[in-house]
């Protein structure tokens, strides 16, 4: 079997995206880590079951944004991950998602992307470095 080269990291946002971990500066850990993960070359998605941001400023680190207020379809539905990953030019195959709800990465899973349960920054930063053979910041 060949192995996947992943190409695309799609987080969700509240709780995942603003965890403040124990960041001081006020700004969340992950924020830090999509910039990193763009400078490597990795596309990145945020895919929100929200209707819109509170933030908007949030979209610019990401290449692309996926809310389900807007796209009719939502987590855990398998159409919104592929719809995240088209729009990123990636197959699902290619792209980690990463929630809080254990529900809605079952549903990137069965998508055929590789999932990531969100428990906390350091564990969550830790899978993904591994994953995508990065040093990141925690």
């Amino acid at each position: 079997m060949q192995p996947v080269d992943l190409k695309g990291l799609l987080l969700d946002y509240a709780g995942v995206l603003d965890d403040p971990g124990g960041s001081t500066s006020g700004v969340p850990p992950l924020f830090e880590v999509v910039r990193c993960a763009r400078r490597s070359g990795i596309n990145t998605a945020l895919v929100s079951n929200a209707d819109s941001l509170a933030d908007p400023g949030v979209t610019e680190l990401f290449d692309v944004v996926v809310l389900s207020g807007a796209v009719g379809v939502a987590k855990p539905n398998a159409g919104i991950y592929r719809l995240a990953a088209r729009r990123l030019g990636l197959e699902p195959r290619q792209c980690v998602f990463v929630d809080d709800l254990r529900r809605n990465v079952v549903g990137a899973i069965a998508a055929g992307m590789v999932g990531i349960h969100h428990r906390d920054v350091a564990s969550t930063v830790t899978e993904l470095a591994a994953l995508f053979d990065l040093e990141l910041p925690i």
